[in-house]
């Protein structure tokens, strides 16, 4: 048994795609059975490691049908989708953080919203804590996705996912 308020950890073998396709679903089915308020999943990794990849199937889990460009030079893409307002970012070309000031992202955490945040060390420190902390970890052709749940939120959806990925 884990401790409430310990962070819990779960890897993924997501080296084709379509596992990784499997695992943005399994995050997109969870997210109803979570507590209401705003929830923040971080994606870390190198370039091309596949971040953007898995927020499109998050985003097409919860029925977007058109494209999902990866907002690198707008900062912030918007979407509204089952019941979610949600704010994908890609820091990726963040100057300063300083820069965030501009986007209204404390606006962003009230109510019932999923912010996706690509490349979250270039923000420094002006984030809200990650209820999910996601890891794309590369090692030779194979990606494994770590998942580090940080909040009681962060574990419900951690749980979901499991359950989901391995059905």
């Amino acid at each position: 048994m884990v401790a409430a308020g310990a962070t819990q950890t779960a890897k993924f073998d997501c080296t084709e795609e379509p596992a990784t396709e499997k695992l943005g679903h399994a995050i997109a089915q969870t997210l109803g059975g979570v507590a209401d308020g705003p929830i923040v999943v971080t994606l870390s990794g190198e370039l091309g490691a596949g971040k953007t990849t898995l927020i499109r199937a998050v985003l097409r889990g919860l029925g977007h049908q058109g494209a999902v460009p990866s907002p690198t030079y707008m900062l912030l893409e918007p979407y509204d989708l089952g019941g979610w307002n949600i704010a994908h970012l890609d820091f990726y070309r963040l100057s300063q953080p300083g820069d965030l000031e501009g986007l209204g992202l404390r606006d962003w955490l009230a109510g019932r919203r999923l912010i996706l945040i690509e490349w979250p060390e270039n923000a420094a420190g002006r984030l809200p804590p990650a209820d999910l902390a996601i890891a794309f970890v590369l090692t030779g052709a194979r990606r494994t996705l770590e998942l580090r749940a940080q909040t009681d939120r962060g574990r419900a959806l951690l749980s979901g996912i499991s359950g989901r990925f391995a059905s």
